[in-house]
């Protein structure tokens, strides 16, 4: 196989740029948490996380690219987009954590969990009303259990203006 040829292959495979971007994301991170001090193993600083979870990445990254240099089994697919890409899914699923911080800034802990998921289940084909506003319940009192109550977050439950 020619040089070029192996460069036009790689260009059109979801792999390599999949990879590309693990390798990218996680080089960053490792960066920017070797910035701070690492510790020991005994005692881990706020850098030995990052920094660790970093270079996991990378390595991610590098075999997921490295599944880009396998030979192709003669499909060509020109495409970087799944063939039927479901477009309303993708934008409920990235609106979802807006959804949160807008409901949660202003209204409380419940109401902006109750909103992430019900916008995030909205994404679901073959989700019914009923089965959304009773999954969105039931993640919202398993959440507002666990993160205000166990975990004791600082964040209040309910809450009526929250200000810019």
């Amino acid at each position: 196989m020619r040089p070029s040829s192996l460069i036009g292959s790689l260009v059109r495979k979801r792999d390599f740029y999949a990879g590309g971007l693990m390798i990218l994301l996680g080089l960053g991170i490792a960066l920017k948490g070797a910035t701070y001090r690492s510790g020991t193993l005994m005692h881990m600083g706020p850098g030995f996380l990052p920094t660790a979870l970093g270079v996991i990445l990378i390595l991610i990254g590098i075999a997921i690219g490295a599944a880009a240099l396998a030979p192709s089994d003669g499909q060509h697919d020109e495409s970087i987009l799944p063939p039927n890409p479901q477009w309303w899914a993708w934008f409920c699923i990235l609106m979802s954590p807006v959804a949160f911080i807008v409901f949660g800034r202003f209204l409380g802990m419940a109401p902006g969990t109750f909103a992430c998921v019900f916008v995030a289940a909205l994404g679901d084909r073959s989700a019914t009303w009923l089965s959304t506003i009773v999954l969105s319940t039931v993640v919202t009192v398993f959440g507002v259990s666990l993160f205000s109550y166990f975990l004791q977050v600082p964040m209040p439950i309910f809450t009526w203006g929250g200000g810019l």
